[in-house]
């Protein structure tokens, strides 16, 4: 029997960023699912606080080189790996010189938000998933983690179905509470649209703020677990009124299993 395939796509992963709630879930959840007996492909963002050298990271020549057009600009896609030796695991880095290459991840040192978190998070999505189609590598389920993934269930679901890769493929998206504070750029509809996307699969973003964001990446995914105690609760009641399947936050100790179980679950349905 052939076996599954997980792709997670992760906004932070440890020991690539400090270890937070959502990072330990990046690092530990791959290493538990592939010790499950399940194939993994793992991807972050390469943030300019990265230390490459440290981390060991290289470039992927024969995955790199796609331009990628957000509102009629080019932007050179650029793939980089680690490994994670003790966890025998690989890291896919999505890297580009525009949006990455500062220091720092999301907002400055004053702790204000990148204007361009927007062209960002959607460089970030359509990224990894053109790689993944380089690597000719079709998952079973994608599982996302972290507002900076929100729009990758509805590329899935909409601009990139007819693709034979992600036709059958399964999303989760964990809802965390990594919020912040503004909004993004309002012209956020129109750069996120793609052929297969209409306005109205956009219907719930009147103003891409926080909440909004994880109410589209909600409405597009398969299955739901809400990965943190700390998650909005705007969300959590959300997701339960949805009538979609979702696990509820569990602690450190029980959640590989039960997320294995789970992803059964939605792949079965």
């Amino acid at each position: 029997m052939k076996k599954q395939r997980i792709l997670y796509v992760s906004q932070e992963i440890t020991p690539y960023l400090p270890e937070s709630e959502m990072s330990i879930i990046g690092r530990f959840l791959p290493q538990g699912i592939q010790e499950r007996g399940r194939e993994i492909r793992t991807f972050m963002p390469k943030y300019g606080s990265i230390n490459e050298r440290r981390n060991q990271l290289h470039e992927v020549i024969r995955l790199s080189g796609m331009n990628l057009i957000i509102k009629d600009a080019d932007h050179p896609l650029i793939i980089k790996v680690a490994s994670i030796q003790t966890a025998r695991m690989q890291v896919y880095f999505i890297d580009n010189e525009d949006f990455f290459e500062r220091k720092a991840v999301l907002a400055d040192s004053n702790g204000l938000e990148f204007e361009d978190n927007d062209e960002r998070a959607i460089f970030f999505a359509r990224g990894v998933l053109e790689t993944v189609r380089k690597l000719r590598w079709a998952p079973n389920l994608v599982h996302c983690h972290g507002w900076f993934t929100s729009v990758i269930p509805l590329y899935l679901k909409r601009a990139f179905k007819e693709d034979p890769l992600f036709t059958d493929t399964k999303v989760i998206y964990s809802v965390y509470g990594d919020t912040f504070k503004n909004s993004l750029n309002s012209d956020f509809n129109n750069k996120i649209i793609m052929e297969g996307i209409s306005k109205e699969d956009l219907n719930v973003i009147k103003i891409p703020d926080f909440i909004q964001l994880n109410k589209m990446a909600i409405d597009h995914s398969d299955g739901i677990i809400i990965a943190s105690r700390e998650a909005n609760k705007e969300l959590v009641d959300y997701v339960k009124v949805s009538g979609k399947p979702f696990l509820d936050f569990l602690g450190q100790e029980d959640y590989i299993q039960a997320y294995s179980d789970f992803y059964d679950q939605i792949l079965a349905s």
